[in-house]
């Protein structure tokens, strides 16, 4: 237990500030940012980890290449004000963010689009056609309960076996039915041949990372 010297001493630095700021994530970052910006306050940030930055966090590993170390992190958005602000610190890197899928031994444009439809069928195909056999194959339930009858609701048993229930069993360690709707449901479906996995007009990483150089451990 913190002992009354050490409260004490510690109280009296914090008062030395005029905002307390848990957690040097995004959310703490930017509040400390504007508060000391646009406001002209003082910020104490507490952050238990060695590094700024949360879950974005990356470093350059051993062999030179930059690493998330929590994952990866993809930014985009449709907002130009938020662009605007973040480009006062960083340049970007434009990219496409694109994914395939790996089932039933070999690998598969994905989200589901019209390119992955063909791939199904083995032909050519088009986007009337593909739209047609969906509708013949979904199973319509007006209110997905989870992510389960979402999936089986926009596309069928055939394509949520192939594509979304091994991976949700691989990937969060439960079932489909035990995954609330939203989980599978942000998940495009599409029957054009648009196969980037987000829409957002603005789609980038920073350029030199997420991390600032003076920051980097």
């Amino acid at each position: 237990m913190l002992t009354s010297a050490i409260l004490a001493t510690v109280s009296t630095r914090i008062s030395c500030f005029d905002c307390l700021i848990v957690g040097a994530g995004f959310s703490g970052l930017t509040i400390a940012e504007r508060l000391t910006t646009q406001q002209g306050k003082t910020c104490l940030i507490v952050e238990k980890r060695d590094h700024l930055g949360g879950n974005a966090y990356d470093k350059y590993d051993e062999a030179g290449v930059l690493i998330h170390n929590y994952g990866p992190h993809y930014f985009r958005t449709n907002a130009p004000r938020i662009v605007d602000y973040l480009s006062q610190f960083t340049k970007w890197h434009p990219v496409d963010y694109k994914i395939l899928s790996y089932s039933d031994g070999r690998y598969w444009n994905f989200p589901i689009n019209l390119n992955t439809f063909e791939q199904f069928l083995g032909r050519p195909s088009t986007s009337e056609k593909m739209e047609a056999w969906i509708a013949e194959h979904r199973v319509p339930i007006e209110t997905p309960a989870n992510s389960e009858e979402v999936i089986v609701g926009q596309v069928g048993w055939e394509l949520y076996e192939k594509f979304f229930k091994g991976y949700t069993l691989k990937q969060w360690r439960r079932h489909p039915k035990d995954l609330d709707a939203s989980v599978c449901g942000r998940i495009p479906i599409r029957t054009n041949r648009d196969d980037r996995y987000l829409r957002e007009d603005f789609q980038a990483i920073p350029k030199d990372g997420y991390t600032a150089t003076s920051s980097r451990k």
